[in-house]
């Protein structure tokens, strides 16, 4: 049927677009949204929660890189199912949040993402939080550098302060590729951006074989093609 203004909640469909963001909640924040009172970091990478109504969530929080194998994904959600009832977030940062309902549960977990190796812990406080960046070469065709490799040998040189909270303040890390910086390099404390510094050669005999001509034009910073 069509849309009545009479009625407007009538025969609604609520199936387009993303699902409500409410359902991914896990019970103890579901239970508690909107009456959290405070929050707390334990140690780097673990923060504390505690509601209004005295419960109490714990965050684990361990640094991910932005591209991953399917295998890693899986050893994520192996870890979520075992200690968080299969709940488990991304942040905008790419880290990986794991909440539990309870301080004892909270040691076991960092057991377990110790023991796995490619979970290192960290990233709160006044420490360098996880690098944000760009597609790169992999997914977009006017990137000046790749990203995952400049990201990758920082983070490398900065990883301990990763793990810890010793510096004077946190430290937000960005990379873009390029001069469109939709790595929201403009909004963090240190800015890596790949800049182009000549126009692309172009084979004319080639070009529209290869690719689609608006998109060869548009990756020329300059309009030269």
């Amino acid at each position: 049927m069509g849309y009545d203004p009479e009625n407007p909640m009538k025969d609604r469909i609520t199936d387009i677009g993303p699902p409500h963001y409410e359902q991914f909640f896990p019970p103890v924040i579901k239970k508690n949204y909107g009456k959290w009172l405070y929050h707390e970091i334990t140690q780097p990478g673990v923060l504390k929660h505690v509601s209004e109504t005295g419960d109490e969530c714990y965050t684990v929080r361990i640094g991910c890189a932005r591209l991953i194998s399917v295998s890693l994904i899986r050893d994520y959600c192996d870890i979520a199912d075992k200690h968080c009832e299969g709940y488990m977030r991304w942040t905008t940062r790419n880290n990986v949040e794991f909440m539990v309902d309870s301080a004892a549960k909270v040691q076991p977990l960092l057991d377990d993402l110790k023991a796995h190796g490619q979970m290192p812990v960290g990233g709160t406080g006044a420490g360098v939080t996880n690098i944000v960046h760009t597609q790169g070469w992999v997914h977009c065709h006017t990137p000046a550098t790749d990203a995952s490799g400049v990201v990758k040998a920082v983070m490398d040189e900065l990883f301990d302060y990763f793990t810890s909270m010793t510096l004077p303040a946190q430290v937000r890390i960005a990379l873009a590729c390029c001069l469109n910086m939709c790595g929201a390099v403009h909004c963090s404390d240190i800015a890596i951006l790949g800049v182009h510094r000549k126009p692309p050669m172009v084979d004319h005999d080639a070009i529209s074989g290869l690719c689609e001509l608006p998109l060869a034009i548009a990756a020329c910073p300059l309009g030269a093609v």
